[in-house]
């Protein structure tokens, strides 16, 4: 069953993205980590590696088009969007 808390944060994102495709301005700060974004999560890694992702997730890690045009391996794009531990 999925507690309320997450629900929230769901619900959140979907506010803020709404919000940013039809150009209205939120109240709120920038609080959330967006995995697109160039910031580094402030928290320790969700994942310890891709192997470790995919176990947890049940998904493979895709690079952004962003990091394939940078040249990066698929190892230096998962340290970019998860940090290191």
């Amino acid at each position: 069953m999925t507690d309320d808390s997450t629900l929230d944060e769901l619900a959140d994102l979907i506010d803020e993205a709404f919000a940013k495709a039809f150009g209205r301005s939120t109240d709120k700060s920038e609080k959330t980590y967006a995995p697109y974004s160039k910031e580094q999560p402030t928290t320790s890694s969700l994942y310890e590696s891709i192997e470790d992702y995919t176990a947890q997730t049940g998904k493979r890690f895709r690079m952004t088009k962003e990091q394939k045009n940078l040249g990066l391996t698929r190892e230096e794009a998962f340290t970019e969007t998860y940090g290191d531990n």
